[in-house]
């Protein structure tokens, strides 16, 4: 058995750039629709990525497991679908700062671990992919408005994923920033501001906000972040206790907030690439590629400011098509589950359906509302079956 660390380093180095490359569009585009500035959004996108970062070394380190830290995709998709909210950036950053306290929660109260467990899988599944539809749907508006760069995007990703599907969604990253830059004009000054400047923003608490993005952050982040981010460390041999984590993440979360981090998770997918063999034969060495992917999200994330400048001058439906081509696996994953059980499968729809309406009472979002629909249903279904016994 090789004592190199060559493997290790090199699955770290891919962990890094696939998924900073692959969702990075995600996030810029949640926090734009959330209502935060150019350079706001930048500085959310280097607190994210530097608090990522410090989260898979110190972690990885602690518990000598290789624990990877992301960014919530899903989190991002969802300030995506929802749109401005009541009181504008600072009421998101105070939802940003209650998911941490939720999350922390979590992580402390096993009680309320297990309230989150609870919740039905297909609601919650279908949740998810009532957030994501929308998303989902931007490369096919991509190819209608910009048919030339479109289909490029479209087929690059295609094309490489029946090569390699881990690099197909950063494949067509390339792909359309090289489409940006050959067509558009960056602003004099763009390439000195690669390294964003951290932005504080001081955070409001508006009801609304808390129940329509707190909550529905909160679940869709423990749901399909954190509790698979488990799994696939427990599929590879490593049996951390979720506790310590949750809460640590959900620390890293309320630091990230106030500079506009909006969610900080165990990651799922990018940890199969440092938690597998090909990152070390021996799992006592595979620590060392979640730590250096961590060290890789810090390097991205001090050159976030170059990033967020080429997106400001993109079409904006090009990068929400990247951003749905890196959201397809996870929104037919959970669509698949969410119907999966036929006596569930009315109230997962309904769940789907109110959740990807835009649906807004009260200035609270339709993710809530799909909980509480599907939440009806479910429970009108199991009371007609009491009553038939």
């Amino acid at each position: 058995m090789t004592r190199s660390l060559w493997p290790a380093l090199a699955a770290g180095a891919l962990a890094a750039f696939v998924g900073f490359a692959s969702t990075f569009a995600v996030v810029l585009r949640g926090l734009a629709a959330a209502g935060a500035s150019p350079a706001q959004a930048a500085s959310g996108l280097m607190a994210l990525s530097i608090a990522m970062g410090i989260g898979g070394i110190w972690l990885s380190k602690r518990f000598r497991m290789p624990i990877s830290v992301a960014w919530s995709t899903p989190g991002a998709a969802l300030l995506a679908s929802t749109g401005m909210v009541e009181g504008g950036f600072p009421a998101a950053i105070g939802a940003f700062l209650a998911t941490g306290l939720l999350i922390v929660a979590a992580g402390l109260f096993r009680p309320l671990g297990r309230a989150v467990a609870a919740i039905p899988p297909p609601l919650a599944n279908a949740m998810l992919a009532g957030v994501l539809l929308s998303l989902c749907l931007a490369p096919v508006r991509a190819v209608a408005q910009f048919p030339a760069m479109g289909l490029a995007i479209v087929v690059t990703w295609a094309v490489v994923a029946r090569l390699n599907r881990l690099l197909a969604v950063p494949a067509a990253v390339v792909v359309a920033i090289a489409l940006i830059l050959a067509t558009t004009t960056m602003p004099p000054g763009s390439s000195a501001a690669l390294w964003p400047a951290p932005v504080l923003v001081m955070p409001s608490f508006v009801p609304a906000t808390l129940l329509g993005i707190a909550l529905p952050l909160f679940l869709v982040t423990m749901a399909s972040q954190n509790i698979p981010g488990m799994a696939v460390l427990n599929a590879y041999g490593f049996h951390p206790a979720p506790g310590p984590l949750f809460t640590r993440t959900g620390l890293l979360t309320l630091v990230s907030a106030p500079f506009g981090g909006h969610a900080v998770n165990l990651a799922a997918i990018t940890a199969a690439i440092c938690a597998g063999p090909d990152a070390h034969p021996d799992p006592a060495r595979r620590w060392v590629a979640a730590a250096v992917s961590g060290a890789g999200y810090i390097l991205f994330g001090l050159l976030a400011g170059g990033a967020t400048a080429l997106i400001a001058v993109a079409p904006p439906v090009l990068i929400e098509a990247v951003a749905g081509l890196a959201l397809l696996g996870a929104f037919g994953g959970a669509l698949q589950a969410a119907v999966a059980d036929p006596a569930r499968r009315e109230a997962a729809l309904v769940t789907f359906l109110v959740s990807a309406s835009g649906l807004t009472i009260w200035g609270i979002g339709g993710a809530f509302w799909g909980l509480v629909a599907g939440g009806a249903m479910l429970g009108l279904g199991q009371w007609r079956s009491e009553k038939r016994k």
